[in-house]
Parts: C-alpha cells; sequence; structure tokens
C-alpha cells in the first residue's frame, strides 16, 4: 500500500578521509559533489552538510563553501546545513555568505544550526563553551533581520553592530528557511522560538514532544511544526549481508568516533561497536531491502512527522561510486511510496 504522506528526501554528508582509506582531498571533494549533482537527477531533493572541527580525518570544517561549490554544480536540489556550528561565526559575516549562495543556488539554501559541544573546537576558535547558546540565540535574530531586509543596530552580551544593512539580499522571501538541531531541551527550546523548524537525526520521538511543547508555549501552532531528520543509516540493498559487510569497517569507525566524542561530553548516544555482530544489536545501522525501507520510514514517520527525511549518505571512507546502487536503488524502490 503506497502511504499518502508525501516526502522530501535528502542525503547527510559531511566531507571526510580518514587516514585508514586516504585518498587526494581534491578527489574527495570532487566525488561527493558530483554524487550530489547525480543524486539530484534521479530524484533527490535536498542536500545537508554536517560541520566539525579539528578532526583527523576532517571532517567538513567549512559547509557554507560547500554549499556554495555544491550551488554552481546542480540545479534543483535545496542545500541545507545540518547542522552549522553556529557560535564560530559572526552572525553578519555568515548572513553575508549564506545570502551569497543563496543568490548562487537561486534560492535554494536553508540555514540549519547548531551548538555543537566539543571542548577542542571552542578552545581551538578562542571561545568559551559556557557561551555557545547566548551566542547562538543573538547570532538567530540578527541573521534573521539582516535576511529580511533590515538595517541592524544590536547591543547584546556577545555581539555589538551599528547600522548593519545586508546587500545584496536573498533571492528567497521573506528569507531562506532557519532551522536549529540538537539533543537538548535548550535546543527545541530555540528552535521553537528563534526558528522556521527543527532538524535531528537518530530517535527523535522525545525531542519531537518536546519541540510540540515549546511551541505551544511560544504561542505557535504545533500542527504547523516544520521537522527533518531520520535514522542514522538507512542503506538499501538488493543483497543486505554482502552490502553490511562491506560498509561495516566504515560504520564501525564512524561510531567509534561519535561514541568518543560525545562520551567525553556525559552523552552516551552510542553502544561500543567493533564489528558486524555488534553492529547489528546496536539498531543504529539499517541495512535492509527495498521493502523493509518503506516500513522502517512509514514507522519513523508515524511517530516523528518529519516533511524533509535523510540519513547519512556515505560511510565514512567508503568510495561515493559505491553508493550510487543503494542511493538509486532508495530513490526508484523507495522514495515513489510516499510520492
Amino acid at each position: 500500500m503506497v502511504s499518502t504522506r508525501k516526502l522530501r528526501f535528502g542525503l547527510l554528508n559531511d566531507f571526510r578521509n580518514p587516514l585508514k582509506w586516504e585518498r587526494p582531498w581534491k578527489d574527495v571533494y570532487a566525488e561527493i559533489i558530483e554524487m550530489i549533482a547525480w543524486a539530484e537527477t534521479i530524484g533527490y531533493d535536498d542536500v545537508w552538510l554536517s560541520e566539525h572541527h579539528f578532526s583527523e580525518d576532517g571532517y567538513g570544517p567549512s559547509p557554507i563553501v560547500q554549499a556554495a561549490a555544491i550551488a554552481v554544480k546542480t540545479k534543483k536540489i535545496r542545500i541545507g546545513t545540518s547542522v552549522l556550528l553556529l557560535p564560530f561565526y559572526h552572525p553578519v559575516r555568515l548572513a553575508e555568505d549564506a545570502a551569497t549562495v543563496d543568490i548562487l543556488s537561486g534560492g535554494r539554501f536553508e540555514l540549519g544550526a547548531g551548538l555543537g559541544y566539543r571542548p577542542e573546537e571552542f578552545a581551538g576558535h578562542g571561545l568559551s563553551l559556557k557561551d555557545r547558546g547566548g551566542r547562538a540565540n543573538e547570532s538567530l535574530e540578527i541573521i534573521r533581520r539582516l535576511w529580511e531586509g533590515e538595517t541592524v543596530t544590536f547591543k547584546g552580551k556577545h555581539f555589538q553592530i551599528e547600522n548593519a544593512r545586508l546587500t545584496p539580499l536573498p533571492v528567497q522571501r521573506p528569507r531562506p528557511p532557519i532551522w536549529v538541531g540538537g539533543f537538548s531541551r535548550p535546543a527545541v527550546r530555540r528552535a521553537a522560538r528563534l526558528a522556521d523548524g527543527l532538524v535531528g537525526i537518530g530517535d527523535m520521538r522525545e525531542l519531537y514532544q518536546a519541540y510540540v511543547e515549546e511551541l505551544r508555549a511560544a504561542g505557535k501552532d504545533p500542527s504547523q511544526a516544520k521537522v527533518g531528520g531520520g535514522p542514522w543509516w538507512l542503506i538499501v540493498s538488493n543483497d543486505p549481508e554482502k552490502t553490511l559487510h562491506e560498509v561495516a569497517p566504515h560504520l564501525v569507525y564512524q561510531l567509534a568516533l561519535y561514541s568518543k566524542w560525545l562520551g567525553s561530553t556525559g552523552q552516551n548516544v552510542f553502544a561500543p561497536v567493533h564489528d558486524v555482530a555488534t553492529l547489528k544489536a546496536s539498531g543504529i545501522v539499517n541495512v535492509v531491502l527495498p521493502e523493509e525501507a518503506v516500513k522502517i520510514i512509514k514507522d519513523f514517520v508515524a511517530e516523528v512527522p518529519v516533511e524533509r527525511f535523510y540519513t547519512l549518505s556515505l560511510p565514512v571512507g567508503f568510495p561515493p561510486k559505491k553508493m550510487y546502487e543503494h542511493l538509486e536503488l532508495f530513490a526508484t524502490k523507495v522514495m515513489p511510496h510516499f510520492r
């Protein structure tokens, strides 16, 4: 039975190049951008870019620059960040750069913002971790006002701005969409009060319920809530067992690094994984037949009514060309059930 819920489907990329599978950086970037441009031609609606800093695998530190490169190589796919780490940016500079991407793309940019959580990243930028929420709140207000054409004077704790006016303005009116992501109640509150929607990944049930509550508290209609996200990994294959063994080393690496980063801040999101058996037991990785993927998406949407569905689209260090068959199978055998 075909679902009546229409979804937009996207890719989530982080532009990484681990030492274990290291290749020339120019090739890595070119192949990922080529994969995104190809995915557009087979029906993918969105691409989302994430951000980290000072990682040995080069986890993409410059999503706005990557977005600009994607913008000039594509025609229809919308380009968002999930998430850009807002505390590391000056809001006026970011508003200008993002408006430039919106112009280059013909009005296809969306800003998804988060706070970041790794102390090393804040130390490397000369910033205090405790100031991240305040910096983000002020930045979101300043960016929104600039994008909407105001001349902005702002006297805050973190930013002092006199008569800033954006020119040229973004293509989209009144402005590009703003999303907020995160795993905490303050992030959900920020999304409800200062953004157009909430983005996340993984099990979002509690976050979504908290988002509904925060929308009500902000005097907004929860039925108009915009949500984007999906499971961490959903890879479609005609031979799931074979594919799982091919991607397992890359997913084990990826999960181990996330577990280390999050665990160091007390966020135990992932159980330890070491091999195919523990990957399966984790319940985080889904390598399945197309019909199973349809069920997973229907179950996910029944609990968290996302309108923008995406998962991580390239296991870290896995050759992009080897993902084409899986992305095409998803586009031809799964996506039509939701359109």
